[in-house]
């Protein structure tokens, strides 16, 4: 009798574990339609599109669609980068390594982008160099080029194409702005700024800026670092003469730091900061090496965290301004997903631009109420892509990445039909 009834109760449960995954199949059908049907309109009809939807709970691929496939990711190589970031950097940025001899301080550059920076405005480093006398620079850690491979070259004067170096100062750039007079930060170029209207605002290959006169709003131009120049930005700044030497004695380093490592990583994830995000690298590459080139950090990461991708990336830069760069969805999904693991969610989603509310994803994909998605976009010219988190209606985290390379149509109306596909799973899984 007890095992007539065993049975039957082993039979029953059979039956609703077949019923539930039915339940389950007949779902995922539904959604796969919609999104086939969608991808299938005519604004994707000239262009390459991937897309993957995992939900990390339950490690089901819930749809796919040239995952596996390369794509210029542009700025969702930012999504390495800050990965690359929480597996190399500490919870506060090191902002200078330095030797004391006798009454010499020599010091070098870490990398860190935060030193007089016009968001961060951070002074770390000048209150602890303002406690010494005898100061020796070492410059020539930064063995990288000032452009990351396959950069716009003409591109040499825009606020999102600063040089990188193993001293940023001012954020590299020079702010402009006016007022009742001309402000220009660091004073320093108040000389070498004129006010015409001009078709580049500085000239190519010297520190000279041009400023329309009746331009209204703040300008932020790159200027050409040269170790020579920061000296001389940086004895201003701590009123004290400090001399060049050609490397650091040998000895122990010590290290000063600066601002917390997340308000960078923020920064970057909402404002798809160019600069922070080549700088990280740099800085990630400060905590492996006494030799600052952005390789080491991408190669350090790939080889011993990310070596078991399935595409194995083609990353050249930090930011994503490079074409070269090569991502599958796949790939940024698997990174995504470790995020998800590694990182708390409260703090994960911090990081990343809320669809609706903020960032660059502060007019696009808006929830009812609260925002859905999580995410960080990319752009170039004919290229979009969006990768991160979508939260349903039931509550499910799922994981996605869209990329979108070579339309012709506007990107209003990709990131529309894309919007129809994200309502859809919300309100579907």
């Amino acid at each position: 009798m007890n095992t007539v009834f065993f049975t039957k109760k082993k039979v029953a449960l059979f039956l609703i574990i077949i019923a539930l995954q039915s339940c389950v199949s007949t779902k995922y059908k539904i959604i796969n339609k919609a999104i086939s049907s969608s991808l299938n309109a005519e604004v994707f009809d000239d262009s390459f599109t991937g897309f993957l939807l995992f939900n990390p709970k339950t490690g089901d691929t819930i749809y796919s669609h040239n995952a596996n496939k390369y794509f210029t990711p542009a700025s969702n190589t930012k999504i390495f980068t800050l990965y690359t970031s929480l597996k190399l950097l500490p919870d506060s940025i090191p902002t200078l390594k330095y030797i004391v001899i006798n009454d010499t301080l020599y010091a070098e550059g870490t990398g860190d982008p935060s030193l007089l920076h016009p968001y961060y405005k951070d002074s770390s480093s000048i209150q602890f160099l303002k406690l010494h006398k005898n100061i020796a620079f070492h410059f020539n850690n930064y063995k990288d080029n000032k452009y990351g491979p396959g950069w716009a070259w003409e591109d040499y004067d825009w606020y999102f194409s600063p040089e990188r170096s193993g001293l940023p100062i001012y954020g590299n750039v020079t702010t402009i702005f006016k007022t009742d007079s001309l402000t220009v930060i660091p004073q320093y170029f108040k000389n070498k700024v004129v006010e015409i209207t001009a078709a580049k605002n500085r000239a190519s290959t010297t520190n000279d800026f041009f400023f329309e006169p009746t331009r209204e709003d703040t300008l932020e131009i790159p200027f050409i670092v040269h170790p020579l120049l920061t000296k001389e930005l940086l004895e201003k700044a701590i009123q004290t003469k400090i001399a060049i030497v050609k490397e650091m004695p040998k000895g122990e380093k010590k290290i000063v730091y600066s601002i917390p490592s997340d308000s960078l990583y923020k920064r970057m994830m909402h404002q798809s900061d160019n600069f922070i995000a080549e700088q990280l690298l740099v800085l990630g590459a400060a905590t492996l090496s006494d030799t600052l080139t952005s390789s080491i950090a991408r190669d350090y990461i790939l080889q011993h965290n990310l070596s078991s991708l399935k595409q194995q990336p083609r990353w050249v830069d930090g930011s994503g301004l490079s074409r070269y760069n090569l991502f599958s969805p796949e790939a940024i999904v698997d990174v995504l997903n470790r995020l998800y693991k590694d990182v708390p969610k409260d703090r994960l989603f911090h990081l990343f631009p809320a669809a609706g509310v903020n960032g660059t994803l502060k007019e696009h994909y808006k929830g009812d109420n609260i925002p859905y998605i999580y995410a960080k976009s990319g752009s170039l010219g004919n290229n979009y892509c969006l990768s991160g988190y979508l939260i349903t209606t039931s509550g499910e985290i799922l994981i996605f990445s869209f990329m979108n390379n070579h339309y012709r149509k506007s990107t209003s109306d990709v990131k529309k039909q894309m919007q129809g596909i994200f309502e859809h799973i919300r309100d579907s899984y």
